[in-house]
């Protein structure tokens, strides 16, 4: 097994060029520094954790995270400039997207394979493809997908109908008819899943992945209904947006309203929403490239806790900004957003009482690549300072210890 060698050899020549002269922004190469700090060398992927509390292993190891997680990179270094020559992406896309049969991922994996495949202009495994169409041809077990699943699922097919369209065009269709059908509320947001209590409720990850799966459908098909409904869920992020450009974590789908804020999570901030709102902006949606950088300079320090969200010794990012005492269960964040639906209220930011969440996941840096990775008109943000004073130093200490 894989698993049990000391390393593997998923090195290459990608892209191989002079590590003093970057075609990359600042951004991207504090990224792509952290995510080597993330490396797993004995199993060929990125890790589920990298621990910032001083520990002197940090890095934490969870298989079916890592290779989600590791696809998601993937995804993103699509989109880089300038890879690092030391990663040969085809390589690692294969160790990796074959375990997704022996793993209990989710089926939201599935998806995601098919778009960083697509993106890599990349071949999926048959036998994975296969699983996929299995998955996609039982239509009575979709209403146990969560919104994740289903808008990965519909984003990696939309990928790989551009590629195959005999194959893959008509289940895109399918999925989206679906999700327009069973996952659209009229407040313009979306509900986590078909049924149950999580027809009435979301979170910000459903917003987005299911807004950016319709957006690349609508734009796949030319399907203004589809833009449509991103743009609609696109205006409403917006607007619950916080005043200092927090993105919420809970809402009430049906009413509209933010359930709790907590946790806020920085992938969110710099990452996840920079996805949609660069196609909000696109598509005309008003106030989308403010939102974005008010929801970044949330993470560069104009935040409750008033310090940046990047780790300065490691050049990692710090995962989230959670309420005191509520590291370890959110027990109290369901008693809130039962509390606030009862009441008909909406959560608010909170001040005070807030503690950090002293951890890095890798597919938060893969989000960095993918949304930023081909961007040059906000140089505001890819060419801040935190990230131009650190790759300085990695570089001066790199080429001391060479």
């Amino acid at each position: 097994m894989l698993e049990n060698r000391k390393t593997l050899d998923l090195t290459g020549s990608v892209n191989s060029t002079d590590p003093n002269s970057s075609a990359n922004s600042p951004l991207i190469d504090y990224a792509l520094n952290a995510l080597e700090r993330c490396w797993l060398p004995e199993f060929g992927r990125w890790s589920h954790i990298y621990h910032l509390d001083g520990r002197p292993h940090p890095n934490e190891s969870l298989p079916r995270s890592d290779v989600f997680y590791t696809l998601n990179v993937l995804l993103g270094l699509a989109r880089v400039p300038q890879v690092p020559a030391t990663l040969n992406l085809s390589a690692i896309f294969q160790h990796n997207v074959r375990q997704l049969l022996t793993l209990p991922v989710r089926k939201y994996a599935l998806g995601m394979a098919m778009w960083s495949a697509a993106e890599l202009d990349l071949e999926i495994p048959e036998e994975i493809a296969k699983r996929i169409e299995t998955v996609l041809a039982n239509r009575a077990n979709w209403r146990s997908l969560y919104a994740q699943d289903m808008g990965m699922l519909l984003t990696g097919a939309v990928a790989q109908a551009h590629r195959d369209p005999a194959r893959w065009s008509a289940k895109a269709d399918d999925l989206f008819s679906y999700v327009a059908a069973e996952y659209c509320r009229p407040s313009g947001l979306f509900a986590d899943a078909p049924k149950g209590l999580r027809r009435r409720f979301a979170s910000f990850a459903s917003q987005v992945y299911l807004t950016l799966a319709c957006y690349y459908y609508g734009r796949f098909k030319t399907d203004a209904g589809a833009i449509e409904i991103a743009n609609r869920c696109s205006q409403k992020l917006i607007d619950l947006q916080g005043s200092n450009g927090e993105w919420p974590w809970f809402f009430d789908a049906v009413g509209g309203r933010v359930m709790d804020f907590y946790e806020i999570y920085s992938v969110h901030q710099y990452g996840m929403a920079p996805a949609f709102l660069e196609l909000a902006e696109t598509h005309g949606v008003s106030g989308a490239r403010k939102a974005l950088i008010k929801g970044f300079d949330w993470v560069l320090g104009a935040n409750q806790l008033g310090s940046p969200m990047f780790e300065p010794t490691s050049g990692l990012s710090i995962r989230s900004q959670v309420r005191k005492g509520e590291l370890n269960t959110n027990k109290w964040r369901a008693v809130r957003a039962a509390t606030n639906s009862m009441l008909r209220r909406s959560g608010l930011v909170d001040a005070n009482r807030l503690e950090l969440r002293l951890e890095c996941r890798s597919y938060e840096l893969g989000w960095i690549l993918w949304s930023f990775g081909k961007r040059s008109d906000l140089p505001q943000l890819t060419h801040h300072r935190i990230f131009s004073d650190f790759n300085r130093s990695a570089g001066g200490q790199r080429r001391e210890t060479a």
